[in-house]
């Protein structure tokens, strides 16, 4: 039998991880349903997550690499009382603790300490490199190298309920962010230790968990046809959609489009936009120079409008 032919197909997926999937093989399987040219994600989520993880599709890849520096929102379940090798619940047992009485005025208190920017130390059990080898290789040969704290920012930590000795959190961060040392942290300062049992990213800006989609609903769709899987795609421009929209005609979009800047009447005076040749026509994303022309940043096929 011969392979399916390659499609190419431009947008995004917005996939509910399975827990025990490896980011990667949730994009090849995405990747194959859709029999998609050219695939990416937008930035790993552990196997023990699920969850809403962007899969970029044909031209979509070139502008993944914003959704890499997107805020995200998690829910996860911090188990207090036992803490572990790598943080969560996959990990070898470290130590067993006494959990005190949960106060819950007491634990928004703490959580109150952590949110804002903050110092973290990544955990050895993460894909970060020391002297090109991912840092969890060395810890699983039982090698703890020094790390530098990295600064990250908490924009929200909010307690939903406590329940036993599990806390059920709900989290809006910068990129970089490892829930796993948060939740170690916490445990220290509420001085019984901890680790995350369970965890779920809810949120990649722009986009929230309300139009994800499943392995399971996706491979019905395509057991529909193309049409019903690329009904579940959304535009190339939903992944910039709070960019302020600059639309070119004429001159102006073919000097675009051959790499140039122009000046855009009442185009904003910084930042960041989208490019629409006319209303509709998205073709790539663009930033404001300091004399106030448009340059084009990242471009895309002309055949995707």
């Amino acid at each position: 039998m011969g392979r399916h032919p390659r499609r190419a197909v431009n947008g995004v997926v917005l996939l509910d991880k399975p827990i025990g999937w490896t980011s990667n093989a949730a994009l090849q399987a995405v990747k194959r349903l859709y029999q998609a040219a050219k695939a990416g994600h937008t930035g790993s989520l552990d196997p023990l997550a699920s969850g809403l993880l962007p899969i970029c599709l044909g031209e979509a890849t070139k502008l993944s690499g914003f959704l890499l520096n997107a805020n995200k929102g998690y829910r996860f379940v911090c188990r207090l009382g036992v803490t572990t090798v790598t943080g969560d619940a996959e990990g070898e047992v470290l130590s067993v603790r006494p959990v005190g009485p949960l106060d819950r005025a007491a634990v928004e208190a703490v959580l109150q300490r952590f949110t804002g920017t903050i110092q973290q130390i990544p955990p050895m059990y993460s894909a970060l490199k020391h002297k090109g080898r991912p840092l969890y290789e060395l810890a699983r040969k039982g090698i703890e190298v020094e790390r530098e704290p990295r600064e990250v920012t908490i924009h929200e930590l909010r307690l939903l309920r406590i329940e036993d000795e599990n806390l059920e959190c709900e989290l809006l961060c910068s990129k970089g962010t490892y829930v796993r040392t948060l939740a170690t942290d916490l445990g220290e300062v509420l001085g019984c230790g901890a680790h995350v049992s369970a965890l779920r990213r809810v949120r990649v800006e722009p986009y929230d968990a309300t139009r994800m989609v499943t392995l399971e609903e996706l491979q019905e769709r395509a057991e529909q046809g193309v049409a019903a899987l690329d009904a579940a795609l959304l535009p190339l421009d939903s992944m910039v959609a709070e960019w302020p929209a600059i639309r070119v005609r004429g001159d102006a979009a073919f000097y675009l489009g051959q790499g140039q800047p122009v000046l855009v009447p009442r185009a904003p005076s910084q930042g960041w936009v989208r490019l629409y040749q006319g209303e509709e026509c998205f073709f790539g994303i663009g930033e404001i120079l300091d004399d106030g022309r448009v340059a084009p940043r990242r471009l895309l096929a002309s055949e995707v409008g």
